[in-house]
């Protein structure tokens, strides 16, 4: 990517993994799927199943080679998010509720106005927590050990 492309990518990203988008442009246009990945570093989106090539691997140690079909990444500026009311595509804006909490909303000619709710998806990781206790892990009683006292001011070290 060259310097004037790296300029231009999106700092505020309104679609995340697992939104329900909608293809404008491109040979599958007008086709709906969920966002698999979110490559912010190229402001490109791969969509589930859509905009599907081939692609040529060579045989190597430890894989198969041969042609497979792959998917593509997509230009964010190419997809939209599907209204959940409508069904139609829309921009997201953003907005805070009574509470205090930031959502996202349908916004645009002939969108409802309606919440755009967070994906399912993020909440699990796709890399998960080790729950496993390794070599370099500080052990718990070392981690619940009171070491200050705040009202004698012991554990205080002598600058």
């Amino acid at each position: 990517m060259g310097w004037k492309a790296a300029q231009k990518l999106i700092h505020h990203w309104k679609i995340i993994r697992g939104d329900n988008v909608m293809i404008i442009r491109g040979k599958d246009r007008g086709a709906t799927g969920i966002i698999k990945r979110v490559v912010r570093s190229q402001n490109r989106v791969i969509v589930e199943g859509k905009n599907l090539v081939k692609k040529h691997i060579k045989q190597g140690q430890g894989h198969e080679g041969g042609i497979f079909t792959v998917e593509a990444p997509l230009h964010v500026s190419n997809v939209q998010v599907v209204d959940p009311v409508t069904g139609k595509p829309c921009k997201v804006g953003m907005r805070y509720l009574e509470d205090g909490t930031k959502v996202r909303v349908a916004r645009g000619i002939g969108a409802s106005g309606s919440i755009i709710p967070r994906p399912e998806i993020l909440k699990i990781r796709t890399t998960p927590r080790p729950t496993v206790v390794g070599p370099k892990d500080t052990p718990m009683d070392l981690v619940m050990e009171k070491t200050y006292d705040s009202k004698t001011g012991l554990g205080m070290p002598d600058l």
